[in-house]
């Protein structure tokens, strides 16, 4: 595209995005909110300005790595800001109309023709005490054509944002000012902030996603708060994290790794509710893990680093299943279309998961880095800090791999099928099939 045109384009998203009101302000509210106001996109991207003063202020915190122009993608970042009502977590109104000013990350198709129609809204994860995009997933999300949306509607976040770079973010503030320190303002800042950036995109579907953490405050939202606000988002996606349990009118999906199934007691599946359990994938696996460490160097100075129980980071790719998962939410979405049931994990009398004579974990949705292994990953381990949410991944040794695959051609042949029947049953989708035979031949 020629630069004048791309330069219409960009002034066209901007003056669309300045233009956002609100959305509608809850019956029950005694005074109406400011109006969000967007600004942006802010000036910069990775590597920044080498030539300035301090590079942190050149580029978005934690831009992603990925060659997005490559993908035909553009990472822009806007600051929103507006009144937003407070709410505890058991679903009371603390407060109304309270000024704030946030950030938000938009990665999307450059060319509109490519934009598949659905906008990812993303709850920014900040348990590591920062903003981590937890479910951006560059190939599964480039090649649907989807909009991500990363909003930054926590205090943790914000505030190390401020510290990080005081010249691009010293303004956000999502505690009016110190007086809502227990992120009571974040609910509705994630809801207007998604309204603001999404009505310029004009998604068909606009669907919240969040991470374990963010699962959690996804939960108290919808269970508690939805009920009584103007909905924005269309379905949920619930990832590695609670889930909620009234029965509302946007569909619910929620993916669980063997990390987080640690009862056999489970709430059924129902014409708005689907939960799948994934055999051998961890709550932070090794993609995710990989992903985030020259991004964690570069912006951090530093990526962590763990002395586990057993060796961490469980490589069956969680992502592959959690993309099938927004493909099956979509379509609920747009036509009625409940996704397929999964079979759960298996405990045994014990109340333990069941696990078979490899030691990998019975039952669940078996991707075939479980039913053809060549290790051992579990969502299980022990030792500091994260460890338990890595599970482990310990390769088999030759003598075991002869015993299990005498003959290359047939072991490459039991993935090819194990595979085609995720495929066909709807757990995994065609491209992300061939990905894992590619990596395994």
């Amino acid at each position: 595209m020629a630069p004048n045109t791309l330069a219409r384009l960009a002034c066209s998203v901007l003056t669309a995005l300045a233009l956002v009101a609100a959305p509608a302000v809850p019956a029950h509210a005694v005074a109406e909110a400011p109006p969000v106001t967007v600004t942006g996109p802010l000036p910069g991207t990775v590597p920044g300005d080498p030539k300035a003063a301090d590079i942190r202020d050149t580029y978005p915190f934690f831009s992603t790595t990925d060659d997005l122009a490559a993908a035909g993608y553009v990472e822009q970042e806007f600051l929103v800001a507006g009144g937003a009502d407070g709410w505890d977590t058991a679903g009371n109104q603390v407060a109304t109309g309270v000024p704030f000013r946030t950030r938000v990350v938009v990665r999307r198709p450059a060319h509109a023709a490519r934009f598949s129609g659905t906008a990812l809204v993303e709850w920014q994860n900040v348990t590591a005490g920062y903003d981590l995009d937890a479910l951006w997933d560059h190939d599964a999300i480039t090649r649907q054509g989807h909009a991500w949306i990363g909003v930054s509607a926590q205090r943790v976040g914000v505030e190390q944002l401020r510290g990080w770079s005081p010249a691009r973010y010293g303004t956000l503030d999502v505690t009016g000012g110190g007086r809502f320190t227990a992120d009571e303002l974040s609910y509705d800042i994630f809801a207007k902030a998604a309204a603001a950036v999404t009505r310029a995109l004009r998604p068909r579907t606009t669907l919240a996603i969040g991470a374990s953490q963010s699962a959690a405050r996804m939960t108290v939202y919808y269970q508690s708060i939805l009920p009584k606000v103007t909905p924005v988002f269309d379905g949920y996606a619930f990832v590695v994290g609670s889930a909620p349990t009234r029965v509302g009118a946007e569909p619910v999906f929620q993916v669980l790794s063997e990390t987080d199934v640690r009862t056999p007691e489970r709430p059924a599946d129902t014409d708005r509710f689907r939960r799948w359990e994934v055999a051998g994938a961890a709550h932070s696996g090794w993609r995710g893990q990989e992903y985030r460490a020259p991004i964690s160097v570069r912006d951090l100075g530093a990526a962590p680093q763990y002395t586990c129980g057993s060796p961490p980071f469980s490589r069956v790719p969680l992502d592959h299943v959690v993309a099938a998962a927004y493909d099956h939410l979509i379509r609920w979405v747009r036509r009625g279309t409940p996704p397929p049931v999964a079979p759960p994990l298996v405990f045994g009398a014990d109340g333990t998961k069941t696990r078979d004579a490899l030691g990998l974990a019975t039952g669940g949705i078996r991707l075939s880095q479980v039913a053809v292994p060549t290790a051992l990953n579990t969502g299980d381990n022990t030792g500091e800090t994260f460890c338990r949410l890595f599970g482990t991944h310990q390769p088999f040794d030759a003598a075991t791999l002869q015993r299990l695959y005498p003959r290359r051609g047939a072991y490459l042949a039991k993935v090819v099928l194990a595979d085609v029947a995720n495929v066909r049953a709807g757990y995994l989708l065609p491209a992300d099939a061939w990905q894992n035979v590619v990596g395994r031949s």
